[in-house]
């Protein structure tokens, strides 16, 4: 058998500190309330913790918008905590992977209050500027992906800057020489620092394509600025420079969020010649928005899909790179509300999704929250959110005709706020998160969904996922779960996912019911194989019951 990595065999924790543990009662997380639970999160088999930004910020987008690439946000807490956090965690051998936002900074970053001054000051070309069309519109029709044009209008240079995200994010000109030595040194300096790795936020906007419109595909007359610019050939120079000054010569791993590269480009991206240790990319995530992530246009999906997406990255990364497993992460709903259907049982749904979270091959990526279930909640005014991305979704369904009724429940449904509401720890007033008013409500059922409660529980979602992770790490299957090769079985199936893991003479099977119905399957292939593990007691092979999930060894 091949050597694994330490962050092959461990699980990645993701945190938003900002919803996480408060210590100071001010209603937002901070860095002392991450090393508070240092002990817990060790419990869950977690060998990095990936941060989500902590840098100076003005929070137009939580933090990434970021001001200062070398400090840390008074909110969160001083350098001095930082440097606790890394050193806490290390005494329990977790790394600390910090978030790197290398495609735009914010608006009030003192690079781009320099380049927006005049044209022919030192940082002029820091960033993405263009004059305006003849009759003064922008410079091309794109919709940047927070909604609204992607180009925002500076009195002082009289020229557009180009924004990805939002108009408080404007982005960085990578072919600037002197703009990616900037950032290698602003990774450098956390590397010095100790920090174990990296996750890139969207890299794949980082090269631009030539500035032309686009077909119009939305009643703003503008056109998605992800299909005009993502993945722009050219893009892999500038990464394999990154991991030149960057990467190499350490003992870290990389992450990149990658949505836009196909799961065939994966190798492009991964491995011994690729730049990133893994890749995120989004195939999975995507399957009820196939004309681009506008949430008002939300689409019916087959198990057959959610199938070919996770089984071609599998096979994507069979030979070279490593798959980041991940079903939430800070940008995206509950996942058992995207793969179950109305009415499944949440805490069954939540342990079949860490089934198969732990059973395929790669390193898990385990959001805050999702250890214990945390279900998506829904505000009743489109005021309530906080997140400036569904308030954009929400200004965009109306022009699509939508009625505010209408708009509200297509946010409700896939608003990043679901994701960000506070970490539910115990019983008490504020789920135990603050002392203070929270910055986003608590979810009304942390009664029952939090760590204490589940602590008690041996049945509950968190007592799966330590069983899950002690399984896949010191269990009789370890060594396949962790090192076996992946093949998808029941391929026409619409209601089981099922594949198999092996190593050798040995393997695993994993069978999950995605549907809230009991169903029967073919269970031959199964012969002679004993229950590992599973989400109901008392398993019967050749039927699941709703949401069923269960791993068979032989």
């Amino acid at each position: 058998m091949n050597e694994l990595k330490w962050w092959q065999k461990s699980i990645v924790y993701q945190i938003y500190p900002k919803s996480f543990q408060d210590t100071t009662g001010t209603g937002v997380g901070d860095i002392p309330g991450v090393t508070s639970h240092l002990d817990y999160l060790k419990s869950l088999g977690t060998g990095a913790i990936w941060l989500t930004p902590v840098y100076p910020s003005p929070m137009v987008d939580n933090g990434y918008d970021i001001s200062d690439y070398c400090g840390i946000d008074p909110s969160y807490g001083t350098m001095e905590d930082m440097e606790e956090l890394i050193a806490e965690a290390k005494k329990r051998d977790i790394r600390i992977v910090m978030d790197l936002v290398f495609n735009h900074s914010s608006d009030q970053h003192p690079w781009f209050l320099e380049s927006k001054r005049d044209r022919t000051n030192p940082k002029a070309d820091w960033y993405i500027w263009r004059d305006a069309k003849p009759d003064g519109s922008a410079p091309t029709n794109w919709r940047a992906i927070f909604g609204g044009s992607a180009w925002t209008w500076c009195e002082e240079r009289q020229q557009y800057y180009l924004h990805t995200f939002a108009e408080a994010q404007p982005d960085l000109n990578w072919e600037n020489p002197e703009v990616r030595q900037a950032l290698f040194n602003a990774a450098n300096f956390w590397l010095d620092k100790g920090v174990g790795g990296f996750r890139i936020d969207a890299i794949v906007y980082i090269k631009k394509p030539a500035f032309k419109d686009g077909p119009v595909d939305g009643a703003d007359g503008l056109s998605g600025i992800h299909e005009m610019t993502a993945n722009t050939p050219g893009i892999l120079d500038f990464l394999h420079e990154f991991r030149r000054n960057v990467f190499d010569g350490h003992d870290i791993f990389t992450v990149g969020e990658a949505n836009g590269v196909s799961p065939e480009e994966l190798p492009q991206w991964v491995g011994k010649d690729g730049v990133f240790s893994m890749l995120f990319e989004f195939s999975h995530l995507e399957l009820s928005y196939p004309e681009g992530e506008i949430w008002c246009k939300r689409f019916a999906w087959k198990l057959g899909q959610l199938k070919d997406a996770l089984s071609a990255s599998q096979a994507a990364t069979a030979k070279e790179g490593w798959y980041p497993i991940f079903f939430e992460n800070h940008d995206q709903n509950r996942a058992m509300h995207r793969y179950f259907p109305e009415g499944t049982d949440p805490k069954v749904a939540a342990k079949a999704l860490a089934t198969v979270l732990f059973t395929l091959r790669g390193t898990p990526f385990v959001y805050e929250g999702e250890e214990i279930g945390m279900t998506n909640t829904a505000f009743p005014k489109i005021e309530d959110y906080n997140d400036i991305s569904t308030h954009g979704q929400y200004e965009y369904a109306l022009k699509e005709g939508l009625s505010p009724e209408e708009a509200l429940k297509a946010v409700q449904f896939q608003s990043r706020d679901n994701a960000r509401t506070p970490m539910q720890w115990t019983r008490d007033t504020n789920a135990g998160f603050t002392t203070g008013k929270p910055w986003l409500p608590v979810h009304k059922d942390f009664m029952d969904c939090c760590v204490e409660a589940e602590s008690e529980d041996g049945t509950s979602v968190l007592s799966y996922y330590r069983q899950m992770n002690r399984e896949r790490t010191e269990g009789k299957a370890s060594e396949i779960l962790l090192q076996g090769s992946y093949e998808e079985l029941l391929h026409e199936d619409e209601h089981v996912y099922a594949f198999k893991r092996v190593l050798g003479e040995h393997a695993a099977y994993t069978v999950v019911n995605f549907t809230n119905d009991t169903v029967t399957y073919d269970s031959s292939v199964l012969e002679d194989a004993d229950i590992l593990i599973g989400n109901y007691e008392n398993a019967k092979k050749g039927t699941l019951r709703p949401a069923e999930a269960v791993v068979y060894v032989k």
